[in-house]
């Protein structure tokens, strides 16, 4: 495992060091000689140094210290596999976080949640494979090899970490990839949380109903089907910022109070993490039956999750996502151990639109486990939720942390806007639950998380 320390968000002459090129912290991709990919690889304008820059800038604006590495996780899915990861508050001894992001996004996405949820726990936050800066392997063509993949560059990681059992937060796709972990290996997850996560519900029989859709709507979305999301950034070449740039500025102003000086920082980072060779987007095309749907959905699985992990969905009230499936998982597994959370106003990007509220509710989440203040004590303690919360129901406090930190995915939201004309009737449906904590056998009752005061 090799890395490099970042400096301090604001320390004298981080500007100058954000620029330096430094092969140790520099995934390069192999592009196997070939001329054509060469051609296309110049085209794009894909610069892993130039990632590196425009991320390290983005994350300046984080308060507390942060650590950027490579973790090597072998031969998981190509033949030496390297995942880009950040750590902060390495040496608390509470139950660490672990961050999946979705499709198309990177660690630098989540810049306005890290501060918040470091401040008390370990934090890491990882380009999932295929994604970002980490390894971009040839993922298989088969749905459930390639997600059985992602399960295993994240174990991979996880033990190259030394990470006995975390609280694990998936957005979106990464929300899918974290289902399926907590499926394959129930004694390292302590606690789900899921981020209008993708790939939950089965595809509706109406979906394929179009008599209202114009024929050359219907006509291009058939030919765009076959092609990755992302293809029209790529396509771009030199032009993918400014495909960002023109196809979601809602992007850029969700990020505007954190970032400032810069907001073009967004767009440019988006393009460098997708410009590169499409790996992890290829293997997301296969796992998806359309855009919006799985090919094999969570919602058949989920109820295999070991019965004693709770699970905690957060959804934006103005999401694309349904969140219907999450009342259905609530019913098979009980209101003790699956809860929803709806954040008002939010729409997929839940962790970037409302960040005071996703925050609060994450680290609500991740108190249940804390000891070392004595509130609550993580295995003993069964929270019941009656029903599901809303942030209307009481007011946001103000985040007692030094950084307005949100996070933000650029997932499925930067792909429908980009590939708006082949995607115009997808809607993909994911559900969503505030979980509760690990239920085992204890004399210690109940406890209704209403009833425990917020700080």
């Amino acid at each position: 495992m090799s890395g490099t320390l970042a400096l301090p968000n604001h320390a004298e002459g981080a500007t100058d060091v954000v620029l330096e090129a430094q092969t140790m912290d520099v995934e390069v991709s192999k592009n196997n000689g070939f001329f054509l990919w060469q051609w296309l690889y110049n085209w794009t304008s894909t610069s892993p140094t130039m990632l590196r820059a425009v991320e390290k800038k983005i994350l300046s604006y984080l308060k507390l210290p942060y650590r950027g590495f490579f973790v090597d996780i072998g031969p998981a899915v190509g033949e030496a596999d390297k995942i880009w990861t950040l750590s902060m508050n390495t040496e608390s001894k509470e139950v660490p976080l672990v961050l999946l992001h979705g499709l198309g996004a990177g660690v630098a996405l989540w810049v306005m949640n890290l501060d918040a949820f470091a401040k008390d726990r370990p934090v890491y936050a990882m380009d999932v494979l295929g994604f970002g800066r980490s390894s971009r392997p040839q993922f298989a063509k088969d749905a459930l090899v390639c997600e059985k993949q992602f399960v295993k560059s994240v174990e991979e990681w996880r033990r190259e970490m030394n990470i006995n059992d975390m609280i694990l937060l998936g957005h979106s796709m990464g929300g899918f990839i974290a289902s399926s972990y907590a499926l394959s290996y129930p004694e390292r997850v302590r606690h789900l949380i899921l981020a209008d996560p993708w790939g939950f519900p089965e595809k509706p029989a109406d979906s394929t109903n179009t008599k209202q859709i114009p024929l050359w709507v219907r006509a291009i979305a058939r030919v765009l089907t076959p092609l990755n999301p992302l293809w029209a950034l790529r396509a771009a070449g030199p032009f993918g910022q400014w495909v960002v740039q023109k196809t979601r500025p809602d992007i850029m102003r969700k990020f505007q109070h954190t970032i400032e000086e810069d907001i073009n920082l967004l767009p440019q980072y988006i393009h460098q993490c997708n410009a590169q060779r499409p790996s992890g987007e290829s293997a997301f095309h296969s796992m998806m039956q359309s855009f919006g749907w799985a090919k094999h959905p969570m919602i058949h699985r989920i109820k295999d999750v070991r019965s004693d992990i709770p699970i905690t969905f957060i959804y934006g009230s103005r999401s694309w996502i349904d969140s219907s499936s999450g009342e259905k998982i609530k019913s098979q597994r009980g209101v003790k151990m699956v809860d929803i959370k709806i954040v008002t106003g939010a729409g997929h990007h839940v962790y970037a639109d409302k960040p005071d509220v996703f925050n609060r509710y994450v680290n609500e989440t991740c108190d249940i486990y804390k000891v070392s203040s004595g509130k609550l004590a993580s295995p003993s303690i069964q929270l019941i939720r009656e029903s599901t919360e809303s942030d209307e129901e009481h007011e946001v406090p103000i985040l007692g942390t030094t950084a307005e930190s949100m996070e933000i995915n650029a997932d499925a939201d930067i792909v429908q806007g980009m590939t708006s004309t082949a995607t115009t009737n997808t809607r993909t449906a994911t559900s969503g639950t505030l979980p509760v904590p690990k239920n085992e056998q204890s004399s210690v009752p109940a406890i209704n998380l209403a009833d425990v005061k917020r700080k």
